[in-house]
């Protein structure tokens, strides 16, 4: 691929571009950076759910699945180092990115090796809970700062993420603050609609059925509900007989619909809902309460740490009882794994159209703070900066 040479040279290293968070946000960078940058991606394994613009040179370095086990995982890293600092030099790369953990420890690493190239690392999860294992805890208490300070800076996505990094892991380079972009979708829900009034509510929440998303807190919820909400989970993982079986459980099989993973039209699935519940113990920055944002929906979520705190009420104090909710500015805020407040919630949402209404137009105006050129003129200046 032929290079403009009067563009600098930006490389991104990431395990692959499948079909996380942190890999929609690479992909939606990418067609803002083609414009400013010559780009190469460079992908640890073969996995491309996201389009890829055809301007960027994408370099996979092994043909083994993501999924591969920890061990290989780190054999792949350790084989593939010489080969990408051998890349970094013959692109002349002059910004050296990287998403997520353990590529940033192998682009700290070729940061010894490179003293005229600006490395920067992005952190995408909450680092205490992601290494809420007592191994993986130590492993990273020893190997964040003895490789991540090696680095020029350091963005995330939430102001918590930069705080446990500092704090908890010695964490001393430059950190910023960079949320999750998105691009705001051309269909979205008339909010007068949401006002009507309404027999059943049509309630959503999208994400894989795994521990942390913590969709079984939803279930929960509707439990003795005499058929006052339809709860649609987009998503697919492990916990998938988990949640079939705590469905019939409560009898509630006409209630709540398991939708299954790789649906590609998500948001036509969210302006057909009332509302959107994020149930997660954890996240870095949720996309999926942003999508919903951005579609109109009315929005409760767990106050886990990180992001729905900054998204739904600024970041500002909040204290709420066991059981209870608290109205945020933006949408609703409930405790984490409080089945209890959730349904309370939800009653709340029901039985106030004119507050569905309201949240409705607040969650598409908050979701433009986010929107794709908002968010690329900061990450641009983080870079060159």
């Amino acid at each position: 691929m032929e290079k403009n040479t009067t563009k600098p040279n930006l490389s991104i290293l990431n395990l692959a571009l499948g079909s996380a968070g942190a890999e929609k946000v690479i992909s939606l960078l990418l067609k803002k950076l083609i414009k400013d940058y010559n780009v190469t991606l460079f992908l640890i394994f073969k996995e491309r759910h996201f389009h890829i613009p055809k301007e960027v040179n994408v370099v996979s370095f092994t043909d083994r699945p993501s999924t591969s086990p920890m061990l290989v995982k780190i054999a792949c890293g350790v084989l593939i180092l010489f080969k990408y600092n051998r890349l970094l030099k013959k692109l002349n790369i002059n910004y050296a990115l990287s998403f997520l953990p353990f590529p940033n420890i192998l682009n700290s690493i070729s940061s010894i090796f490179h003293p005229g190239i600006k490395f920067l690392i992005s952190e995408r999860g909450f680092p205490s809970n992601n290494t809420s294992k007592k191994i993986s805890h130590y492993i990273s208490k020893v190997s964040y700062p003895l490789f991540y300070n090696r680095c020029d800076k350091l963005f995330s996505n939430s102001i918590y993420i930069n705080q446990d990094l500092k704090e908890n892991f010695g964490i001393k380079i430059p950190m910023d603050v960079i949320y999750n972009p998105i691009e705001l979708p051309e269909k979205v829900i008339d909010s007068s609609t949401l006002s009507e009034t309404k027999k059943r509510l049509n309630v959503i929440t999208v994400g894989s059925l795994i521990p942390r998303k913590n969709q079984i807190s939803i279930i929960d919820a509707l439990e003795g509900s005499n058929d006052d909400y339809t709860l649609n989970i987009i998503g697919e993982g492990p916990l998938r007989p988990v949640l079939t079986e705590r469905i019939a459980e409560l009898e509630l099989q006409n209630n709540a619909f398991l939708l299954g993973g790789g649906i590609k039209n998500v948001n036509d699935f969210l302006v057909e809902s009332d509302c959107f519940v994020l149930s997660s113990r954890t996240e870095g920055f949720p996309n999926a309460l942003l999508e919903a944002l951005a579609a109109g929906l009315p929005s409760i979520s767990a106050n886990c740490l990180s992001g729905p705190q900054e998204l739904l009420n600024d970041n500002l104090p909040t204290k709420i009882e066991k059981g209870g909710f608290l109205v945020g500015k933006y949408g609703i805020l409930v405790n984490v794994d409080d089945s209890e407040g959730i349904s309370s919630a939800l009653a709340y949402l029901k039985e106030n159209p004119e507050e569905r209404e309201r949240l409705g137009k607040l969650s598409i105006e908050r979701s433009k703070q986010y929107e794709l050129d908002n968010i690329y003129s900061i990450f641009n200046q983080f870079v060159q900066s």
